[in-house]
């Protein structure tokens, strides 16, 4: 496969996507959504990674929000 390399300003390619049809523009849409998706994704995993957080925690954690979630509530 043959590469092809752009240097383009930002503003030059933001002319050139204003210029697609709606099919082009959907199909850049849809490839930025999954890359930004995993993106923050990861960002979010590493920003949750512990190391003072054990399966005993975490069981502890569940069991009590199933507790309350089986516990009906109380209207007036």
């Amino acid at each position: 496969m043959e590469t092809i390399q752009l240097n383009l300003k930002k503003s030059q390619f933001i002319n050139i996507f204003r210029s697609m049809n709606d099919m082009d523009k959907l199909e850049i849409y849809k490839e930025l959504k999954k890359t930004l998706f995993l993106n923050r994704f990861e960002n979010l995993l590493k920003s949750l990674k512990t190391e003072n957080l054990s399966w005993e925690d975490i069981t502890k954690e569940v069991e009590t929000v199933r507790k309350e979630r089986l516990t009906p509530m109380l209207t007036i």
